[in-house]
């Protein structure tokens, strides 16, 4: 090979080759011709192929996924952030600290939506249809659950209060006007009830401007691994039903007088209106 010569060197065969040699020994890329496109719109959707009941479903969303994403971006922007103010003692001052609490709370609320999640997904089939993490457009605020069966729609707001009691304190009623209070343990936690009546006004929003305002549109807290008590617990307040997941599945697959065909026509409008967060 003469002096001066392009060429690459392979460690593994020990062995020069020229990039002229080189470049001989690369196949072609094969002649491929365009794909042919339909002549018309009717044509390309006579070309679809039919969509089979999972795929159907896909766009049903995935329980907790915004909370998990906004979590997993605040521990990764805190990481960093301590890593390139402290380049050798990072790792270990990440070891020896704890996430804040503001951060921690998405991780929980996470936790909350999937373990309801996975309970309404055990429910989807004879007229039960479920939607999970759905954005409120225009704004970046969501809706947990969607379930949309016989009975009506039912939006649903998941919450983890591990070990903690919900109750409701009810005041008045005789000389001052009655009032009710959500406790959880011992904290007021009444601006909980304010949240899910804001949810399902968009809902009914929603539907009444695709013509389903007929359909009954209810709301409920469902507290995840709270301290429910052996025997009852539940409770309603302001119109909104307070309970676990196991309760929420018994209030869904009630009889109820919506048709099946209603039904499906809410979902695909909720599902349209209200998309993936």
């Amino acid at each position: 090979m003469p002096v001066g010569t392009s060429a690459v060197y392979d460690r593994d065969t020990k062995s020069v080759t020229c990039m002229a040699c080189l470049a001989e020994t690369i196949p072609s890329a094969p002649q491929t011709t365009g794909p042919d496109f339909p002549e018309s719109f009717d044509d390309a959707k006579s070309a679809l192929p039919e969509l089979g009941p999972e795929q159907s479903e896909a766009f049903a969303g995935v329980a907790g996924a915004s909370a998990q994403h906004e979590y997993e971006r605040r521990k990764n922007k805190r990481e960093t952030r301590i890593r390139d103010a402290h380049p050798r003692m990072g790792g270990l001052i990440l070891a020896l600290s704890d996430d804040p609490q503001s951060t921690k709370a998405w991780a929980t609320g996470a936790q909350g939506e999937k373990r309801l999640g996975r309970q309404l997904d055990g429910l989807i089939g004879d007229g039960v249809h479920v939607l999970h993490d759905r954005r409120i457009p225009p704004t970046k605020a969501n809706i947990d659950h969607i379930v949309v069966c016989p009975s009506g729609v039912f939006v649903i707001d998941a919450k983890k209060y591990q070990g903690q009691r919900p109750s409701l304190r009810i005041e008045g009623g005789w000389i001052r006007a009655r009032t009710e209070t959500l406790m959880v343990g011992s904290r007021n936690r009444t601006n909980l009830v304010d949240g899910v009546h804001q949810q399902v006004a968009r809902v009914q929003a929603a539907l009444d401007a695709k013509g389903l305002s007929a359909v009954p549109v209810g709301g409920m807290l469902c507290f995840v691994e709270a301290d429910w008590p052996l025997i009852g617990g539940d409770f309603t307040i302001a119109g909104l039903n307070v309970l676990w997941p196991k309760k929420v599945a018994s209030h869904i697959i009630k009889p109820g007088a919506v048709d099946i065909d209603t039904v499906k026509r809410v979902y695909q409008a909720l599902a349209s209106s209200f998309p993936p967060a």
